[in-house]
């Protein structure tokens, strides 16, 4: 792979990006450039071997695949600050920014281009992120190449991009119900006698493993729950307590309420 890729946008995620590329060494450093105005704050990247430069049209002609990373409110001065150097016949044009979508971009480009929208999650700083993906003009060669881009920053799957909206919940806003359920057990560990450090260690590993027996093994949550659930036992007693509580039905509606936000 000796694709050259631009990230326009040197915050939190597009740092996380450049760094489980080269982690993975998916791509060498220095086929890597990121841009930001205030690239003192790249140093770190830099001495990895990565090019940093505040102009983003230098990024662009340096790069065949030039990935969005900046805030939603500036996207649109950002491509058409860099639509002069777009190549249609070079460039694919990748956005991880929520809630722009393809056709928008296509326009602030004034070209036809290859565009691929990618949501992943704050995981991907760990190269354990859920990545949807979706494209317009895309060819099969490129999707894949996208694809594999950010399975090496953890797992991706392609989608239509009218689900992106719904991607964004269940996948970026997801981290934070989960996180919020951990922050829970771990409260419940300490009341039953856990200190707070090993509560947290018991609670994390445990919501990580429940994941990837379903990953790995590809069974349906109650296929595994059924595993633990014993007659008379407590794991169901505390199941029910739940249940009446409304945990399922309060998890579902938050996550409908979210959908209904964007």
């Amino acid at each position: 792979m000796n694709k050259k890729i631009a990230i326009i946008g040197g915050g939190n995620l597009g740092v996380a990006i450049a760094e489980g590329l080269i982690k993975s060494e998916f791509v060498l450093p220095n086929h890597i450039i990121v841009t930001k105005r205030n690239i003192k704050t790249l140093t770190a990247l830099e001495q990895k071997g990565v090019l940093v430069t505040s102009d983003n049209n230098e990024a662009v002609r340096f790069a065949d695949l030039i990935l969005l990373a900046v805030k939603p409110f500036q996207i649109k001065d950002v491509i058409i600050g860099i639509q002069d150097e777009l190549d249609a016949s070079r460039h694919v044009l990748v956005s991880v920014v929520t809630g722009v979508a393809m056709k928008d971009m296509e326009t602030w480009a004034g070209k036809k281009l290859p565009i691929v929208r990618a949501m992943p999650n704050t995981a991907i700083a760990i190269q354990e992120s859920m990545t949807c993906v979706c494209s317009a003009n895309a060819s099969g060669e490129q999707i894949d190449y996208i694809t594999a881009i950010f399975d090496q920053l953890g797992k991706t799957v392609v989608i239509d991009e009218k689900l992106m909206d719904a991607a964004t919940v269940l996948g970026a806003c997801g981290i934070a119900y989960a996180l919020r359920y951990i922050r829970a057990s771990i409260q419940g560990g300490i009341e039953i006698g856990f200190d707070a450090k090993t509560a947290t260690l018991i609670a994390a590993q445990t919501v990580k493993g429940a994941a990837e027996l379903l990953i790995q093994k590809g069974t349906h949550p109650e296929q595994e729950i059924d595993k633990v659930t014993t007659p008379k036992g407590c794991t169901i007693a505390g199941l029910n307590e739940m249940e009446h509580s409304g945990f399922s039905s309060s998890l579902i509606k938050g996550i409908k309420t979210s959908f209904a936000s964007i």
